[in-house]
């Protein structure tokens, strides 16, 4: 199974800010759309992610201020990416070795979706249960 694939089944909304919005402005978007990362682009140039883990570690734990701090501040520039044709396996193995939960889909240097851990999680389940149900079948008509 590919990104593609994800895409496909789950869409490819890709909710953004830029990075002179404040924390809670982004917690805000976030809370709206129910998202757990949100994406930093500038005229179509992907700068950032910013997280609810990097909430928690760079401004909870200490004792920053959300509605003053921007998000530049603390949003991730490293930002891992994954193509539409990429492999499942692939980004697993991405987001375990880099320890990131959420990978942007890029194409054409035009970011095109989001996939996160569940959603990988997820197709791997369908995958298995299909797999499931193939050999049931095999084993019941053998």
């Amino acid at each position: 199974m590919t990104v593609n694939q994800i895409l496909s089944t789950k869409g490819k909304d890709v909710y953004s800010i830029l990075s002179t919005n404040t924390v809670y402005e982004a917690l805000t978007v976030m809370s709206e759309k129910n998202i757990g990362a949100i994406l930093i682009i500038e005229e179509g140039v992907l700068k950032g992610i910013l997280s609810e883990r990097d909430y928690a570690r760079k401004i909870v734990l200490k004792s920053k201020s959300s509605k003053k701090t921007l998000v530049n501040e603390i949003m991730v520039t490293e930002v891992f990416t994954v193509s539409p044709s990429d492999k499942l396996e692939y980004c697993m193995e991405l987001m375990s070795t880099k320890r990131v939960r959420h990978l942007p889909v890029v194409e054409n240097d035009v970011v095109i979706g989001i996939i996160s851990i569940s959603d990988v999680v997820k197709a791997i389940i369908e995958m298995q249960k299909e797999t499931i149900a193939h050999l049931n079948s095999y084993i019941t008509q053998g």
